[in-house]
């Protein structure tokens, strides 16, 4: 409770980039076997991954291979292309950390300290969410192929050669497969869990600065005036992190929920009516809470950002205001003026990041279901 580093938060993060070889720090001190160690990573699993599963798409020699080619396709596609999103705007983050630290600086007092302990909880709560969402898929993808009749390709993918040619062709394509697999989970719990944290942490900063205005000039000691100025200040570095964080997860959030549409609906399909074997069953059940669960967080706290941050002028009329000198007055007038205005995040400015846009994409997915139903 006495020490305050929203930036804990991240670490799992930054253990998670270094393991994707996307270390940011080394990548800025412009060490070049680094640089191409990265390049060519990105290559071989960012790019060629996806790559080696959508050059099979419908040459597979049954349906329910196309079905789970395509429900294996999309997920790494938009994996692929949200991380090499973020990747590019990586440079945003360190504005970001910037900011929080500021915010962290600022919260004083039991009823401060009671929300940030409260958000501890539901960071972890966020992070053990994803990971419990992700693992599954990958390890029911492996027992899928450990208890096929016919063993073959974990996922049906193309190679530009025989990988039936010899054992250990064979062992090294299931090796590129089972890599290249663990590779796109990791990279979906970077591109899916961090801007979820950072809106989590916008939230919190912004229940914890209304309780600084409630508390504005209850202290006789401290000058109110300049305790204002300080919250003002606060405010404006709210809104600049709220900013930079809709910025940087903009097109890849509307990138996510036009995939989660997509692969819900064909995941529930080829759930009920191409599924034959049990595990199969297993890994698409896990497969569409994943798909779910990825986009949900950051909508939820979406919401319950915008939600506190349209409440703070509630939070400056009740402050003591009434005895004070004009200049508090005209200063907390203009606050109040500014923080009307509405603060929505939106995915390519179309999309709001909400509840209701989940809810819509679920919808979407159904309508999407009953056109495949009735073309069957």
């Amino acid at each position: 409770m006495s020490t305050i580093n929203s930036l804990s938060y991240f670490q799992s993060h930054r253990f998670v980039l270094k393991i994707l070889c996307f270390d940011p720090d080394q990548l800025k001190t412009n060490r070049k076997f680094y640089f191409l160690t990265t390049i060519a990573v990105s290559l071989v699993f960012t790019f060629g991954y996806p790559f080696h599963l959508g050059m099979n798409l419908f040459r597979n020699e049954t349906t329910n291979q196309d079905m789970m080619n395509l429900a294996a396709f999309l997920p790494c596609l938009g994996s692929s292309l949200k991380f090499s999103i973020y990747a590019l705007n990586y440079g945003k983050v360190r504005r970001m950390e910037e900011l929080l630290k500021m915010l962290d600086e600022r919260v004083i007092g039991l009823n401060q300290k009671s929300i940030y302990a409260k958000v501890r909880w539901h960071l972890r709560l966020v992070l053990y969410t994803f990971i419990g969402a992700y693992t599954p898929c990958g390890l029911t993808a492996a027992m899928m192929f450990l208890f096929a009749e016919e063993w073959g390709l974990m996922l049906p993918g193309w190679f530009p050669f025989d990988w039936g040619s010899s054992l250990w062709i064979y062992c090294l394509v299931l090796c590129y497969q089972v890599t290249g697999l663990s590779y796109q989970l990791l990279q979906n719990y970077i591109s899916d869990c961090f801007p979820s944290v950072v809106l989590c942490l916008i939230s919190s900063h912004t229940q914890m600065l209304y309780c600084r205005f409630e508390e504005i000039g209850l202290n006789s000691i401290e000058d109110a005036e300049k305790e204002l100025e300080r919250c003002i200040t606060d405010h404006k570095n709210l809104l600049e992190l709220f900013k930079i964080t809709e910025t940087f997860m903009s097109l890849p959030m509307a990138i996510q929920f036009s995939f989660s549409a997509f692969t819900s609906s064909f995941g529930i399909a080829s759930l009920f009516f191409f599924a034959n074997e049990p595990m199969v069953r297993a890994y698409y059940i896990c497969y569409l809470i994943a798909m779910i669960v990825q986009i949900f967080p950051c909508c939820y706290f979406g919401t319950d950002s915008e939600f506190w941050l349209g409440r703070l002028h509630y939070a400056a009329f009740s402050c003591d205001w009434i005895g004070r000198e004009r200049t508090f007055k005209r200063k907390l007038m203009l606050f109040v003026e500014r923080s009307l205005k509405s603060n929505k995040a939106m995915a390519c400015g179309m999309l709001p990041i909400a509840v209701g846009t989940f809810f819509a994409t679920l919808k979407f997915a159904y309508s999407l279901l009953m056109i495949i139903l009735q073309r069957n």
